[in-house]
């Protein structure tokens, strides 16, 4: 609601004269902004990805009553067998210090909260980009369907919880207040699971901040112009993955996992949204067939130049109209 407010009074403000004026030309750009036909799919797009995630959040809560065996000692050898017997937090705490990356860290690491919501808002809001905000909420929703499809197959805590004494050094950050909170909610849930309305948050296989930000990256890449915004998606993806090791979110199979959901969610999405007959029919949101027609008919006219007509079929013969209907071929 925010982001359409300030897409119709940015234009409120540049148009009207005078203050008495403000709610008629308020109106006005709703009706050429956001008709029915065009504010219709954003509302889909936005049910859609919230009874996704809902669901997501449910299934999560009763992961450890419904799969209390855990797979974190798995996970962690496989981590201490990849980087030579040291746990991989270890080496990043020893690499970045655990002063100044932590609070940098847990910024980016904590930016994830505001960037799901504001990404797909902004997906939905950006007029001409329809197809592309179908194939980005789509890819999202898939994310939350396969990741806690990976939570009931590994069911695992994360290092911070397995392993606490592997991160007692670091700092009171962000990220350290919302560990232990989210340990609170589990104790309680697992204490007293029909007497709470705490929801349990924890899994650590697959990590979904990596897929999520590498989904956003991948489709990022294909559908933005903006060599700079494309370079700050893959950015903040990178720092994001550290971050999920740096504090013991997740182990590095959790990361590797959550980059095959990404990218397994980017290809289904892309299939199911018709992103791969792109080339051949687009598949256009109501406010871009306009705008698409008309570049249709200048690449025709191009490929297909009226010649001027000779003196043979100046007159409008047979050959004329011959030559006419080779045109409009």
């Amino acid at each position: 609601m925010l982001l359409l407010a300030l897409d119709v009074l940015t234009r409120v403000l540049v148009r009207v004269r005078s203050p008495r004026a403000v709610p008629a030309e308020i109106l006005s750009v709703v009706r050429e902004r956001w008709p029915w036909r065009r504010l219709r799919p954003v509302l889909v797009g936005l049910v859609a990805f919230y009874v996704t995630y809902v669901a997501y959040r449910n299934l999560k809560h009763y992961l450890p009553l419904l799969r209390p065996g855990l797979v974190d000692d798995e996970l962690a050898g496989t981590d201490r067998a990849l980087t030579g017997g040291v746990a991989p937090a270890e080496v990043l705490h020893d690499l970045l210090g655990t002063g100044i990356a932590a609070h940098v860290l847990s910024w980016f690491y904590l930016a994830f909260l505001i960037f799901v919501p504001a990404s797909l808002g902004l997906a939905l809001v950006l007029r001409g980009r329809a197809g592309h905000a179908c194939w980005y909420v789509t890819a999202l929703c898939l994310n939350w369907a396969l990741g806690t499809a990976s939570y009931y197959v590994l069911p695992s805590r994360g290092p911070i919880y397995a392993e606490p004494e592997l991160f007692s050094d670091l700092p009171e950050t962000g990220v350290s207040r919302l560990q232990d909170s989210l340990l609170l909610s589990r104790l309680i849930v697992l204490g007293d699971p029909q007497g709470t309305e705490r929801l349990n948050s924890i899994a650590a296989f697959a990590s979904l901040h990596v897929s999520i930000i590498f989904t956003a990256a991948l489709i990022g890449q294909f559908a933005l112009g903006s060599i700079a915004v494309r370079a700050a998606l893959w950015g903040f993806f990178g720092l994001t993955v550290v971050a999920t090791i740096y504090f013991g979110w997740h182990y590095l199979l959790d990361d590797v996992a959550g980059l095959a959901i990404g990218a397994i969610s980017v290809l289904l999405a892309a299939w199911g949204t018709g992103q791969f007959r792109g080339r051949r029919k687009p598949v256009r949101g109501p406010d871009e067939s306009g705008v698409a027609g008309a570049r249709e008919r200048r690449r025709s006219l191009r490929r297909h130049p009226q010649a001027a007509p000779s003196p043979l079929t100046a007159g409008g013969g047979p050959a004329s109209r011959t030559e006419a209907d080779q045109v409009a071929g």
